[in-house]
């Protein structure tokens, strides 16, 4: 998983509340087992008409927000189904942070285990980061995970909370199999004592 540190980019404004995990990755797009390629599915009944053609006033579709990294959305964003296809889509596409009132639970976790950053703020606050995403490439902001703040194009910063563990996973690229291999010293030591112990249960 690439490590989240410090992301400077174009924020897309998506003023829409309840975007669920159908709107982000339809469920027909949920064959692949594989976590690439979902990028071009991302929104996709939002970004394309019944032809496949963009949609013009589709925020993405616009060529101030196409190369967004961060999403500034409604509340209650990644509801409906648990859906890893989500997270794997905007990952996909190029999100690494996405910041609203509120999040689904199982899409918020499963955010973290993907390398993509939820950042939950005062709706008031969101509003003021999604009138910087406005102005498109005009206005980048900056998302210091380290210290915790967001950056905005004027100066202003806004600090978020984040539970401890799960910064230093994204800080450190560390999904769940990454953390297995933490304890793979711990691990072998184990099965060397256990072969021991119950030498029938290894052949």
């Amino acid at each position: 998983m690439t490590p989240f540190t410090t992301l400077t980019a174009v924020a897309a404004p998506m003023p829409i509340i309840n975007v669920d995990t159908d709107m982000i990755i339809p469920k027909q797009h949920l064959k692949t087992i594989k976590r690439t390629g979902l990028g071009k599915f991302l929104f996709d009944e939002m970004r394309y008409d019944d032809n496949g053609k963009e949609k013009p006033d589709f925020v993405l579709n616009k060529s101030a927000w196409r190369k967004a990294q961060i999403l500034v959305a409604g509340d209650n964003f990644g509801c409906g189904s648990s859906r890893e296809h989500a997270p794997w889509a905007l990952l996909d596409f190029g999100i690494r942070c996405v910041i609203a009132p509120s999040f689904a639970d199982i899409f918020y976790n499963n955010c973290f285990k993907n390398g993509i950053l939820p950042i939950a703020l005062p709706q008031e606050e969101v509003e003021k980061l999604m009138d910087d995403a406005q102005r498109g490439a005009n206005a980048v902001i900056t998302i210091d995970l380290q210290n915790q703040e967001i950056k905005g194009p004027d100066g202003g910063t806004i600090k978020f909370e984040i539970d401890a563990f799960r910064k230093h996973c994204l800080l450190n690229g560390l999904d769940d199999i990454s953390l297995t291999f933490e304890k793979a010293a711990n691990i072998d030591s184990f099965e060397g004592t256990d072969k021991k112990q119950r030498p029938w249960l290894y052949g």
